[in-house]
C-alpha cells in the first residue's frame, strides 16, 4: 500500500498537514459564537429595556402624584372662593396660601415626572441596537477576507 490517498496527484495538502482548522469546525465554531454574541446582545437589551421601564414608571408615578395633587389644589381653591365670601380677609387668605403651595408641590411633582419620562425616551434599546450593527458589520468584513 501507499501512503497518496486515490484520486491524489501529488503531496497531500489538506487543512490538517498545513497548520488550519478544517471548514466544519471554523464553522461550528463561528456559529457557537454567533450564538454567544446573540445571546449576549439579548440580555444586554433586556437590561437596557429593564431600566427604561423603570424610568417610565417613575415618571407616570410622578405624574400621577401630581395629578392628586393638583386636584387637591382646586379643592383648595374652591374652599377659598367660599371662605373670601364667608369672611372678609383672614380665612380665605390662609386658604389661599394653602392653595399656592399646593400648586408649587404640583408643579415640581410635574417637573421632575417629565423628567424621567424624557431621560427613558425613545423606549428601544439603542445601545444594543448599535452594538448589533457593529457586529454585523464586523461579520460582513470577516467574510471578505
Amino acid at each position: 500500500m501507499t501512503d497518496t490517498q486515490p484520486y491524489s496527484s501529488g503531496p497531500d495538502h489538506s487543512p490538517r498537514h498545513s497548520g488550519q482548522e478544517p471548514v466544519s469546525e471554523l464553522v461550528q465554531r463561528a456559529s457557537q459564537q454567533l450564538t454567544e454574541l446573540v445571546r449576549g446582545e439579548l440580555h444586554l437589551a433586556q437590561a437596557e429595556m429593564k431600566d427604561k421601564g423603570k424610568r417610565y414608571g417613575k415618571g407616570g408615578g410622578l405624574f400621577g402624584g401630581a395629578g392628586v395633587v393638583g386636584f387637591l389644589m382646586l379643592q383648595a381653591l374652591v374652599a377659598t372662593v367660599i371662605a373670601a365670601l364667608a369672611v372678609p380677609l383672614p380665612v380665605w387668605a390662609a386658604a389661599l396660601i394653602v392653595t399656592a403651595a399646593l400648586g408649587v408641590i404640583a408643579a415640581v411633582m410635574a417637573l421632575s415626572g417629565k423628567k424621567q419620562v424624557s431621560q427613558a425616551a425613545p423606549p428601544a434599546p439603542e445601545q444594543t441596537i448599535e452594538n448589533v450593527k457593529a457586529d454585523v458589520a464586523e461579520i460582513k468584513e470577516s467574510a471578505r477576507r
